[in-house]
């Protein structure tokens, strides 16, 4: 429902400065299932292996060290600025750094004279070096503008769409990309609101939204709104489609690719791909999932699945 032709309707916004602070070059996010992914992805010296959501660069360096130096990796990010800090922690000259959306990836291969690669990973989760970058907006743990982009040289803040949708949009939005099942009734506060105040901040949203949705267990009742926000933002199941259509074209035969979701809508996705026997032939039959361990370790493992195809 909400593809890219419906933000296209708006302006994009390339003038505003891409984030720049100095605590995220000591990064704070520690990568999930490091152990599986080498497993299934099964990386071995002098193949070319593509890593599509670099972020903070955990698996890339992981996959680099198996590849060795005859082999070449290839790591994507839509966030600039994971880019350059990613540049900064990992000097490895066979790694090849690329500010590109993973749904763009054949193009990126095109342009890097590949036909096709051995292996490719898809992280699907936020880094938590944006999560704690309040400038991003991507969290309500901290106040800051309600932007969420994770590319912050284009498309539109989430205060815009905050903004300008009618109550109807707002309530889709929030209902199919959250499963938040209180749509509604934020929908209708959102509309109120805004006739008195501008919402340009997460503590805005969050705020709002707590007003309208009683607290059940742990989950702040903001969760699901902001995680709405942000996949509309940034377009995300959208790009997770068209990836999954290219994927199979831009690897070798018995090439491997191995996805990392962390929440139901992506994971069903995915799922669905990989029943596609015409071009996929699925490796894992359940979602591989981070043991007791890492889990302690890192709780945002909890919620990652992983497939692999």
């Amino acid at each position: 429902t909400f593809s890219r032709a419906f933000f296209r309707m708006f302006a994009l916004d390339r003038d505003l400065p891409i984030t720049d602070s100095p605590e995220l070059l000591a990064t704070k996010h520690a990568s999930v299932l490091p152990a599986e992914v080498l497993h299934w992805l099964d990386p071995q010296p002098g193949q070319i292996i593509v890593d599509a959501t670099l972020g903070a660069g955990g698996h890339t360096r992981l996959i680099a060290e198996k590849i060795g130096p005859t082999g070449k990796m290839i790591s994507l990010d839509c966030d600039p600025f994971m880019i350059e800090t990613a540049k900064k922690r990992l000097t490895n000259p066979n790694i090849t750094f690329v500010h590109a959306s993973f749904d763009q990836l054949r193009q990126v291969l095109d342009e890097l004279n590949i036909p096709a690669v051995d292996g490719i990973l898809a992280d699907l989760g936020i880094c938590s070096d944006q999560l704690d970058d309040s400038a991003r907006g991507l969290s309500f743990q901290r106040e800051g503008p309600l932007d969420m982009r994770l590319d912050p040289t284009r498309g539109m803040p989430a205060s815009a769409l905050v903004a300008q949708l009618d109550e109807r949009s707002l309530a889709d939005l929030i209902f199919q990309l959250g499963e938040e099942r209180f749509s509604r009734r934020i929908a209708k506060a959102i509309v109120l609101e805004r006739k008195i105040n501008s919402i340009r901040t997460t503590t805005d949203l969050a705020e709002l939204v707590r007003r309208c949705v009683p607290r059940s267990g742990k989950i702040d009742p903001a969760t699901r709104t902001f995680q709405a926000f942000r996949i509309a933002v940034n377009c995300e199941m959208e790009s997770l489609d068209s990836f999954l259509q290219l994927a199979p074209y831009c690897l070798k035969t018995e090439g491997r690719l191995v996805i990392i979701s962390f929440h139901s809508l992506e994971d069903r996705k995915v799922k669905a791909a990989f029943k596609d026997t015409s071009r996929y032939l699925a490796l894992t039959r359940k979602p591989v999932q981070a043991g007791e361990e890492e889990e302690n370790r890192n709780a945002r493992s909890r919620s990652a699945k992983l497939r692999a195809a």
